[in-house]
């Protein structure tokens, strides 16, 4: 939430008096919020953790119509706690938030990629991640103390995901269910091509039923696999290593430090304090625009190449911020150069991983792992994020400018693992993607060498 967070201190302490008659000690206030701010991620983890049971058991449409009412009840919890005086509701409520993002990201992301026509799988799929940004420019914005980040209207700022889940609640009944979900998953070929075209207008999508066909007489009927069966299957090895070094290096990239810790972030660049939250809010309608146009490119471009170099010049503006925060108090203009640098890096973020990494996790799963791996992809997120979270301002303490080397680092090695090893996506059928990594190898792991010494021929196997 992009609320002052004094105004929250304020209340928990506030609440304390009224019940007790005295104020909270500041440390028992500050653990307080320190669990408010943290038990966020616990819930998104356990959100994600159900995403492979909830999909399987209930289908995508229905998990996303449960979660909004999930979302509708903690929105109600929140918006009351202020008139019931109780800062206990804001830790619950925070929770299952929590719980319902990190479900309903996922959920989202699947229906997405398994509607969408090959074609425009790219831009259908990315189109989470724009409205991803917008929620976060939206909180922003509406966080000002100007509109509802006031001290008397923060209650109602964080009731204010009831107004998208609203939306969605009243729609979505008018969408059919996943086509790929209808036919891989139940076997109802009727069904699917009925939802492909109530999705997509009444063409012929033989091509694409077909493809479905192929992917399902590929699973043999096999059942969806469980985290454990998806970690030890090992011809889906370098797909899992793919996400884990694709997403490991999103979220130690520097990009979530600037939209958790703004206000740190831009102090330390030479900000005066007055002005951070109308930069912050920049930065927020930056990371919108970049991710609107990506969504014209990304069905143009080859995947893979928007994001090596999205993360080669992430890495290098982190780089170069890193030369101008050192010298920010010699020379009079770099204060603002220094913000130039981070819309410039939040620009990189929104043209390459923020619109890319949703459709290529979708595109390296076939249907029988695909649940299976967003429940992991969701314990990896939440995992490093909290991770992150709570080691980032030791890290700005202990290293102060120097700590954005770090994510420099990760940026780079990321983008020398996605040139080398990531085969191109775009424009394929998931089993022909699937069939790219089968045939990755490292070093010519499947080269042949004859030794004529000894008249023998020696395979490598597969690490």
């Amino acid at each position: 939430y992009f609320i002052n967070l004094q105004y929250i201190q304020d209340f928990i302490n506030g609440s304390w008096v009224a019940r007790y008659g005295k104020p909270m000690e500041e440390r028992s206030v500050k653990l307080i919020w320190s669990a408010i701010v943290s038990v966020y991620s616990i819930g998104g983890l356990v959100g994600s953790l159900s995403v492979g049971y909830f999909t399987i058991k209930y289908g995508r449409k229905k998990c996303m119509l449960y979660n909004n009412i999930i979302t509708l009840a903690v929105a109600a919890i929140m918006g009351c706690s202020r008139k019931a005086n109780s800062f206990e509701m804001i830790l619950v409520g925070r929770v299952l938030y929590g719980f319902s993002a990190g479900l309903g990201a996922n959920v989202h992301a699947i229906y997405l990629g398994e509607s969408a026509p090959r074609k425009i799988r790219g831009i259908v799929t990315m189109s989470a991640a724009a409205f991803h940004s917008m929620g976060k420019w939206s909180g922003q914005f509406f966080g000002l103390s100007e509109v509802l980040g006031h001290e008397d209207r923060w209650h109602f700022l964080l009731a204010f995901a009831s107004i998208p889940a609203v939306i969605q609640l009243i729609s979505l009944p008018f969408f059919p269910e996943a086509p790929r979900y209808l036919l891989i998953d139940k076997g109802n070929q009727e069904m699917c091509n009925k939802a492909l075209q109530k999705l997509w207008g009444r063409k012929d999508f033989k091509a694409e039923i077909e493809e479905m066909l192929e992917e399902q007489a590929a699973i043999k009927g096999e059942k969806p696999k469980s985290v454990w069966e998806l970690l030890r299957d090992r011809s889906l090895r370098w797909q899992l290593i793919t996400m884990v070094v694709t997403l490991t290096t999103v979220q130690f990239s520097g990009v979530s430090i600037i939209s958790s810790y703004a206000f740190e972030v831009f102090r330390e660049a030479g900000i005066p304090d007055e002005k951070i939250r109308f930069v912050t809010l920049g930065v927020g309608a930056t990371e919108v625009f970049t991710s609107i146009t990506c969504g014209f490119l990304i069905d143009n471009i080859e995947r893979r190449a928007l994001l090596w170099r999205a993360f080669c010049c992430m890495a290098s503006t982190m780089a170069l911020l890193t030369v101008t925060l050192y010298l920010k108090d010699t020379i009079s203009w770099l204060p603002y150069f220094n913000i130039f640098l981070i819309f410039i890096f939040i620009m990189f973020y929104g043209l390459g991983p923020a619109s890319v990494i949703l459709p290529l996790c979708l595109e390296i799963f076939i249907q029988s792992s695909r649940p299976a791996a967003f429940v992991f992809t969701g314990i990896l997120k939440w995992t490093e994020f909290a991770v992150l979270g709570m080691a980032f301002p030791f890290l700005l303490a202990e290293l102060k400018n120097f700590s954005f080397l770090i994510f420099c680092g990760f940026c780079l090695c990321g983008a020398l693992y996605v040139f080398f090893m990531v085969p191109e996506t775009k424009g394929k059928a998931m089993l022909e993607i699937s069939e790219e990594f089968n045939r990755i190898n490292i070093c010519r792991l499947f080269c042949r060498k004859d030794t004529q010494n000894h008249g023998e021929t020696i395979l490598a196997t597969r690490l």
